[in-house]
């Protein structure tokens, strides 16, 4: 029998100053104890329709609302948003505006404090046990990653013991390993404990492993809403809607295999059949620029920021390194491991307490970062903070226009139309989608013309297809950008597009070496919590060596490797 915990019936919303629907004409109803997944492209609506949940939307962000939406049998129009959160926990996609107490146990704790509950001490402290962020109790808020405020969020709603919980963008901005604790914990959370959970997602992978139903949302309304195995074999209609299916599901499915596997362990035991040789796979390597130039110098550089109650936390300790122009830099680690500190140095924003980085041959302890964005452009991970004007085409065309760049108007219009927002470029950035925002910024970065591009988790929120399309251009930006510094947890990135990976760990670099040569080192990834790309994964079940980077990698392999009859069943 049926339980719904959520129903909505003929929903329409529509933003004041608009002039179409955001959400039309919406019915869904998500049974209690699912565990759903919404997926969908860049702008579909899928975080205006979780809003309505708790009713953020109408009682927060106001507009033409039409229809229903209940909750627990609480109709969410005539109720508040105080009530409706004691059933529905909520983790923003901007999940740094939720923080908003001093420090990691006091923000836990404020809501199950608020609410007066006898029982706040031992939430907060099971909520953030669980998530393996106790030992950053006492940690300010300022002082975190955005991988370690990203938990604390979560540990917020988690220990409300809400009946649903809503995570917009799960992973964003966590390391591998870490996200994968994420949904472990989200899946445990539904599984033990009967909660519903409901994720915004565009990581396939994910929602293949832990998802029971899944929502493809287009043009602010459902496509449809199906259990989990018949959303997997729908891997065209997926793909339409810049929802790849996982790599797994591809590497079969391009073999001629009709098979929807949910992990790279069960792609492995399909394709393990064909008898593919161990040194089947045939890299053609990724191009090594010949040693260009010095771009920028790295020399025993100590920093840390300063405690409130003195003394300094380290966070990077005698690290040294040189960047070349022609090279495609992935930085990674685990969160807190520096990534986004050595950024902001290389940028001049911030100066190294010990030791010296040296840009285009200018020491950043010369240079103001005001003078020094003319040669390296710093990119937050949060993109929210890049946005100063009122539309998107200003805030791109602040620098260009500000340094009187020859031909500024006619840059900013051909960088708007390289990222596909030409059509919301009178758009204010911060009304954007956190897909959007990320193309936007990217935008002010390329009109900036840098030498030195730096860009913290630019794929973070974006559907697959931005996600390629950033790819895309970071590799079209080799002819203006002499050497480009991507700090990700995306490993499909650093596969597709890096020539070059610097792993970090403990403030220092551990290792500096190809992704391929980053994929085949499982000691490594474990010491860093790093998880590969699936096909690597398969690739590794299979015995293959090297391993595979791309999906093609190995259905080449596949196919040109002889098909033992055992297979012959199987394909």
């Amino acid at each position: 029998m049926v339980d719904p915990v959520i129903v909505i019936e003929n929903l329409s919303f529509r933003y004041p100053g608009t002039d179409s629907d955001v959400l039309r004409n919406v019915s869904l109803t998500i049974e209690r104890g699912g565990f759903v997944a919404i997926v969908g492209g860049n702008g579909a609506a899928k975080t205006t329709l979780c809003k309505t949940f708790n009713g953020l939307i109408p009682h927060y962000w106001s507009g033409e609302f039409a229809g229903s939406v209940t909750v627990d049998g609480i109709d969410t129009y005539t109720s508040g948003v105080d009530e409706l959160s004691r059933r529905v926990g909520y983790v923003y996609q901007d999940f740094q505006n939720q923080l908003v107490r001093p420090t990691v146990r006091d923000d836990v704790a404020f809501g199950p404090i608020n609410f007066g509950r006898d029982s706040h001490a031992d939430d907060t402290e099971d909520a953030m046990r669980h998530l393996g962020i106790d030992h950053l109790a006492d940690r300010y808020i300022w002082q975190l990653s955005g991988g370690q405020s990203h938990l604390t969020a979560l540990a917020g709603a988690l220990a409300l013991r809400p009946d649903v919980i809503v995570v917009d963008e799960p992973v964003a901005e966590l390391d591998p390993a870490r996200a994968e604790e994420i949904y472990e914990r989200l899946a445990e959370l539904n599984r033990d404990h009967g909660v519903t959970i409901i994720t915004i997602e565009h990581h396939a992978e994910f929602v293949a492993r832990y998802a029971k139903s899944v929502v493809l949302m287009a043009h602010g309304a459902p496509v449809w809403h199906l259990p989990i195995d018949e959303a997997l074999q729908r891997t065209d209609e997926l793909e339409e809607h810049g929802i790849p299916a996982p790599q797994s599901v591809q590497s079969v499915r391009a073999l001629g295999i009709d098979a929807a596997p949910r992990t790279p362990d069960e792609a492995a035991k399909i394709l393990a059949a064909r008898g593919i040789p161990a040194d089947a796979v045939q890299p053609a390597e990724r191009p090594q620029a010949l040693p260009g130039r010095i771009v920028a110098t790295v020399t025993g550089i100590q920093h840390g920021y300063k405690a409130v109650g003195g003394g300094i936390t380290p966070v990077l300790q005698g690290l040294d390194t040189t960047l070349r122009s022609g090279e495609r830099i992935a930085l990674v680690g685990g969160n807190g491991a520096g990534k986004s500190t050595l950024l902001k140095l290389l940028a001049g924003i911030i100066v190294a307490r010990e030791g010296e980085v040296v840009v285009d041959g200018r020491s950043t302890r010369a240079v103001s970062a005001r003078v020094m964005a003319e040669t390296a452009a710093y990119l937050s991970q949060h993109p929210q903070l890049m946005f100063l004007k009122g539309s998107v085409r200003d805030d791109v065309a602040l620098f260009p226009r500000s340094r009187r760049v020859p031909d500024a108007d006619a840059t900013v219009e051909r960088v708007l139309d390289r990222v596909g927002l030409l059509p919301l470029a009178e758009r204010d950035g911060r009304t954007l989608s956190g897909g959007q925002q990320r193309r936007a910024t990217l935008a002010i970065g390329l009109a900036m013309r840098p030498k030195l591009l730096l860009l913290d988790e630019p794929t973070s929120s974006l559907d697959i297809q931005s996600r390629d399309d950033v790819t895309t251009m970071l590799t079209e930006l080799a002819d203006s950008i002499e050497c480009t510094v991507v700090a990700t947890h995306d490993m499909q990135l650093v596969a597709e597009w890096a020539n070059r990976v610097l792993v970090l760990d403990g403030g220092r670099i551990l290792a500096d070496v190809t992704p391929r040569e980053l994929f085949a080192d499982s000691a490594l990834h474990e010491r860093v919590r790093l998880r590969p790309p699936q096909i690597s994964l398969v690739g590794r079940r299979l015995g293959l060596d090297p391993v595979p980077l791309s999906v093609a990698e190995l259905v080449e392999a596949a196919q040109t490797a002889p098909v033992p009859r055992s297979a012959t069943a199987v394909a």
